[in-house]
């Protein structure tokens, strides 16, 4: 079987019973190989934050996963809560002026991710800040998508140049194949997931097939 051309990274809905959620992460991530799951939530305190990841955690975890958390709303200290609730990173939407210090205070034990990336210098701006990964292309605040064509441009771009690994969002499972032809390390997947008619083990299935196909066949 060929090796597929990036990885599988997940994104959860936003979270509110967490309860209800954790089986359908945990059959999606117990059908194939996904590597990461970032998991959003909103606005919480800390220490509802940090039950909420804990409850959610297994599911991912126990299944090969790494669980990172998006929680911009969240007060508190975001590399203290990671630490507290045994989550492998975090993920931050834009807020490149707070990337060093977090990065300092995760001290490599876990990861930092970004999105919110508009422009080739908000790109950058994060890569010399030490992030682990760039996301690409997620849905607006709005919820509205820049432009598939864009977006491809835009990783490819980076991942001609950079080291740092990026991860490109698809917003349907028809779009990996072209999305994972740019050379980003990762794939990201959301609504197309948890959607999907026959349930989200069969989504991550066919993701992982169509990581596996040509450019051609998206």
């Amino acid at each position: 079987m060929a090796e597929p051309l990036a990885r599988l990274y997940l994104i959860t809905p936003l979270l509110d019973d967490v309860d209800a959620f954790a089986p359908r992460l945990a059959e999606a991530c117990a059908a194939g190989q996904v590597d990461a799951v970032l998991a959003r939530f909103g606005g919480a305190d800390e220490r509802g934050l940090i039950n909420r990841v804990k409850a959610l955690a297994p599911s991912a975890q126990e299944h090969g996963a790494a669980l990172l958390i998006a929680a911009d709303s969240v007060v508190g200290d975001l590399a203290t809560i990671a630490a507290r609730a045994g989550a492998d990173g975090i993920h931050v939407a834009g807020r490149f002026e707070a990337l060093r210090d977090l990065r300092e205070r995760l001290k490599g034990e876990r990861a930092l991710g970004v999105g919110g990336i508009r422009t080739k210098d908000d790109a950058m701006t994060a890569g010399e800040a030490g992030v682990d990964y760039l996301l690409f292309g997620e849905p607006r605040a709005d919820g509205s998508l820049p432009a598939l064509d864009a977006v491809i441009e835009r990783a490819g771009w980076w991942a001609e140049i950079f080291e740092t690994p990026c991860v490109v969002y698809a917003p349907r499972i028809e779009d990996v194949p072209a999305l994972a032809a740019t050379r980003a390390e990762f794939v990201a997947l959301g609504d197309a997931v948890w959607s999907h008619p026959e349930g989200p083990a069969r989504a991550v299935r066919n993701a992982l097939e169509a990581l596996r196909a040509p450019e051609t066949t998206g």
